[in-house]
């Protein structure tokens, strides 16, 4: 069956009469460099909605193996002294797009605001500039240094999340199996939403959600063809590729941190992803997924007032309350 002949669930419309036309797909040098320069917000746009949220932007900078890796710290105002959870939150972009910055979206600051938690987020070194695992190595450095420098950034070292969105989703899992691989640090959970964890395009989802196939998306599966072939270079779906460069290559997820995953039924990542959060389970790993029926890579974002994406902005809250409220220290 060719890729137009694929049967396809229904987007909700909701979310598709919400947003525009979407960009053209990003699939040659040209079109990658151009949205490489498209506007990016910056810290001067953000420290409005920082100031908002009542919390204080600084950052730090950790040795990484190809030089120092900068860390955005965002903080509650007012806490100093204490000891707060932090999450460890890589920025998206398929690893190939994006900064530090990236991170900083609106339900992250209210994650921070509302939990008291520390937000971190590292700048990693994209491909093709950094192919991979260099950008799993950058943030895993990062990691280690704010684990082991608990006490100077007023965190708690045991109530570490690793968590991103897209390729940061796929970063955190890639510093998930760094972390168990290498004796820590010990992390309270990973938090991975619509993760781009997987190269070699065999899954159905990946042959539903192209340019070819009309699909509405924002990263198609020839965006994802380009993004991969960045970071493995040419041929990559054919060689040996190991599990922190692409973390749907590993066969044994035992030992890894409870796990949230979520993704939109209608995407090229859904596929993978489904079938992470399965190795997960089969692996003794506690995994909380859903899959928003209708909804394209980035729905919540795009369309933030449709009913799926507050369920789904609903449900990540309702998890991170759990996991958090298990892990509190004793009061007294």
């Amino acid at each position: 069956m060719s890729n137009t002949q694929l049967a396809r669930p229904p987007y909700d419309p909701e979310l598709v009469g919400a947003v525009g036309p979407f960009p053209s797909a990003v699939t040659d040098a040209a079109s990658f460099q151009a949205f490489r320069e498209s506007p990016a917000l910056g810290l001067a746009e953000l420290e409005p909605l920082f100031r908002q949220h009542r919390l204080e932007y600084s950052e730090v900078v950790a040795p990484g193996p190809r030089g120092d890796v900068i860390l955005g710290v965002l903080r509650p105002a007012g806490t100093a002294g204490e000891a707060l959870p932090v999450l460890y939150d890589i920025h998206g972009g398929g690893m190939v797009f994006g900064d530090r910055f990236t991170s900083f979206m609106p339900e992250v600051l209210e994650w921070s605001a509302e939990f008291r938690m520390v937000i971190v987020s590292p700048e990693y070194g994209l491909a093709p500039e950094v192919p991979a695992p260099g950008g799993a190595l950058d943030c895993f450095a990062g990691l280690k240094w704010v684990a082991e420098h608990a006490d100077e950034l007023g965190i708690d070292a045991s109530r570490i999340i690793v968590g991103g969105a897209s390729g940061g989703g796929g970063l955190a899992a890639s510093v998930g199996l760094l972390a168990r691989d290498h004796s820590g640090p010990s992390l309270l959970a990973q938090m991975l939403l619509c993760p781009q964890l997987e190269d070699r395009h065999q899954t159905v989802s990946s042959r539903q959600f192209s340019a070819e196939t009309g699909a509405i998306d924002p990263w198609p599966r020839e965006t994802n063809a380009f993004a991969w072939e960045q970071l493995l270079g040419a041929g990559h779906a054919e060689r040996e590729v190991d599990i922190y460069s692409s973390p749907a290559r590993a066969t044994d997820l035992s030992g890894l941190a409870q796990t949230y995953i979520d993704c939109g039924g209608n995407e090229v990542f859904r596929d993978a992803d489904v079938a992470y959060a399965s190795l997960l389970w089969e692996s003794g790993v506690s995994t909380e997924l859903h899959v928003w029926p209708g909804g394209f890579h980035g729905f919540d974002m795009l369309s933030p007032a449709a009913p799926v994406s507050h369920d789904a902005r609903a449900a990540r809250v309702k998890w991170l309350r759990r996991v958090l409220d298990a892990a509190a220290p004793a009061a007294g």
